[in-house]
C-alpha cells in the first residue's frame, strides 16, 4: 500500500473507483470529475492523496481544498473542505480512510485553517454527507465532525400537457444579456457577496453569455435573479450533476435571491415559476433544485425531496 500525490494522469482510474462504489446513487462523468477535482484553483495538493494497492491500482483517495484564488470576493479564508474521501469497499476497516483524513487535517492546520467542512466546497459534489451513507456518517462523527443542518436536492417533473405557471403582469423577468454582465456582477456584489458572486464570475470566465440567469428588474434596476442550468450550459452545474440517472435531459434551478429591500412581495416564488417556465420552453420536463432546506416553499410548485445530506464541520486548533 502506498500514498501518492494527486495526479490528473489517474483521472480515469479515479472515476472508475467512484462509479464502482457510488455510481448507482451518484454516477460520475469524467468531464465532471476533471472540472471539480482537477481544474479548481482551490485544490490543496499537499493535502490530497491517491492510495494504491501493491499492484499499483487506485483503491482510495482524498481531495482537499482551501480558498486560494486571487479574487476580490468575500470568502472564508479559515475554512477548509474535504471535497471527497473514498476507499474501495474491500479495503475498508484497515485504517486507510483514517490516515487520509489525519493527513488532510494536519496540512489544513498548517495552513491556519480553523474549521473543516466535509463537502460543500467550491465546485462541490455534495453539500454534505448523503443521508443514505449511514456508515460514513458514523465514521465522521467518531472522528469529531458535528452535524449542523440537513440539506436537500429537490425534484419535480412537469408534463407537456400541464399549463405553465401564471406570472403577475407587473413583474418582468428577462434572460440576462451579455452586455449586462458588469451590472449583474455589481448587483451580486451588493446584494449577495460571496459564493453566489464567485459562481457568477466563474460562469463568465468559462464562456457564459447570460442565458443561465433570469433577472427581475424594477424601473430598470436589478432586484432579483435566478440561475437556470441545462445540458447546453458552459460547464456542468451542480443541479445537473446526476444527469446520467435520467433518460431525458434535465434542468436545474438555483441559486436565486431577491434584494433584501424587495422581499415580502412574492418575488421569490414568482421568479422560480418564471425559471420553470423557461426550462419547459426548452423542452425540459424534469427539474432539480439542489442544496436547500426550503422544502415547504418549493413544495408549492410540486418539488419534493430527492436526495438528502447532513452538513458536518470540525473545529481544529
Amino acid at each position: 500500500m502506498q500514498y501518492v500525490q494527486w495526479d490528473q494522469k489517474r483521472l480515469a482510474e479515479l472515476v472508475t473507483l467512484w462509479n464502482e462504489e457510488l455510481g448507482n446513487d451518484f454516477p460520475m462523468r469524467t468531464s465532471l470529475f476533471e472540472q471539480n477535482s482537477f481544474s479548481d484553483e482551490n485544490i490543496l495538493h499537499d493535502a490530497s492523496l491517491i492510495v494504491e494497492n501493491d499492484r499499483g491500482e487506485v483503491i482510495g483517495f482524498i481531495l482537499t481544498k482551501v480558498w486560494q484564488e486571487k479574487l476580490n470576493v468575500k470568502m472564508d479564508h479559515e475554512l477548509g473542505w474535504i471535497q471527497a474521501i473514498l476507499v474501495k469497499k474491500s479495503y475498508r476497516c484497515k485504517g486507510i480512510g483514517s490516515y487520509l483524513l489525519r493527513h488532510a487535517e494536519a496540512v489544513l492546520r498548517k495552513k491556519q485553517v480553523k474549521q473543516i467542512r466535509l463537502a460543500g466546497d467550491v465546485w462541490h459534489y455534495f453539500p454534505g454527507i448523503p443521508h443514505i451513507y449511514e456508515e460514513v456518517i458514523a465514521w465522521a462523527e467518531k472522528r469529531g465532525y458535528e452535524k449542523r443542518s440537513d440539506e436537500y436536492d429537490l425534484l419535480a417533473t412537469y408534463h407537456k400537457e400541464e399549463p405553465f405557471f401564471d406570472i403577475p403582469d407587473h413583474m418582468t423577468f428577462t434572460l440576462l444579456r451579455e452586455e449586462e454582465k458588469a451590472d449583474f456582477l455589481k448587483f451580486l456584489n451588493r446584494s449577495f457577496p460571496g459564493r453566489w458572486e464567485y459562481e457568477a464570475i466563474k460562469y463568465f470566465e468559462k464562456g457564459g453569455k447570460g442565458r443561465e440567469f433570469l433577472v427581475l428588474k424594477s424601473k430598470g434596476r436589478m432586484i432579483g435573479f435566478c440561475r437556470i442550468n441545462d445540458h447546453q450550459s458552459p460547464f456542468i452545474a451542480q443541479n445537473v450533476y446526476w444527469q446520467p440517472l435520467f433518460s431525458q435531459p434535465i434542468g436545474g434551478i438555483g441559486p436565486l435571491g431577491i434584494d433584501e429591500n424587495e422581499r415580502g412581495s412574492g418575488y421569490g416564488l414568482a421568479i422560480v415559476k418564471a425559471a420553470i417556465n423557461t426550462l419547459r420552453k426548452r423542452h425540459i420536463e424534469t427539474i432539480v433544485i439542489d442544496w436547500t432546506s426550503l422544502i415547504d416553499f418549493y413544495n408549492q410548485l410540486g418539488f419534493y425531496p430527492w436526495k438528502g445530506y447532513g452538513t458536518y464541520f470540525k473545529e481544529i486548533d
